[in-house]
């Protein structure tokens, strides 16, 4: 399995915990089962801040009672790269990607753009696989590092793929400037404005994904895509149809 271990995933020294719910989604949508959140990051640096920021990231996740999977790409190829995608670190990565409700990406800003490696994990996550789709419906975050003064550029093109791969990108988003002062030796964040608003973004990320939750896939259900696939609308069982049958016996 090609998924990091968190260290410490209930240690949370920079959150003060008076200030946090510990269900943030209750009331909101069924919460029978732990919203499911894959987390991507864009560095394979030994210290990469935003694995650093992403693992944060999935420790408040988990407090806020989601269930966790974060993806080491450190063997996965680049697109096209292996023929026809037939490489065990693709095939994983789809899989977390089919299992997730939602996501978080976080990518370092370099030369004004996300990495490659973080681009390279989206571009394996195709639109449409056997009939099933991998990223459609589901809810999306995103956070960016940068090693000098704040930036919104890396957010603000991976909320342009966010919105390519059919995903609701959740309105917050978080950008840590001069991630180099952020986290002590151990790789922990510090308390900061930086860090309250991951806090923000993931308590938005899982209500998001509760309040979707049951609605995902009439949301995403289009009109050109059962046009393709010869799927007739059920006027029996079709709740706009039933409605304005009703409307129209009503009058």
């Amino acid at each position: 399995m090609r998924l990091r271990t968190l260290s410490e995933p209930d240690h949370l020294p920079a959150l003060d915990r008076r200030f946090a719910h510990r269900r943030p989604g209750i009331g909101l949508g069924p919460g029978d089962s732990k919203p499911r959140i894959l987390l991507l990051y864009g560095s394979l640096r030994p210290r990469s801040y935003s694995r650093l920021a992403t693992e944060e990231a999935a420790r408040l996740l988990a407090f806020f009672g989601a269930e966790t999977r974060i993806f080491d790409p450190g063997d996965l190829p680049f697109p096209d790269q292996v023929a026809d995608d037939d490489h065990p670190a693709i095939r994983e990565l789809r899989e977390h990607a089919i299992w997730s409700e939602g996501m978080v990406w976080c990518s370092p800003e370099r030369h004004g753009q996300m990495t490659g490696l973080m681009k390279a994990q989206i571009d394996h996550l195709p639109l449409s696989m056997g009939g099933i789709r991998p990223t459609q419906g589901r809810t999306l975050a995103l956070m960016q590092v940068s090693g000098g003064s704040q930036s919104f550029n890396a957010v603000n093109a991976l909320r342009l793929l966010g919105r390519w791969m059919r995903m609701f990108t959740i309105p917050n988003q978080s950008s840590i400037a001069k991630a180099f002062q952020e986290f002590d030796e151990n790789g922990r964040m510090r308390p900061s404005s930086y860090y309250d608003r991951i806090v923000d973004v993931m308590e938005e990320l899982v209500r998001f994904t509760i309040l979707l939750r049951p609605h995902a896939g009439e949301l995403v259900d289009r009109y050109s895509e059962r046009k393709e696939a010869g799927k007739p609308i059920d006027a029996g069982t079709d709740l706009s149809s039933i409605a304005t049958a009703s409307r129209k016996k009503s009058a």
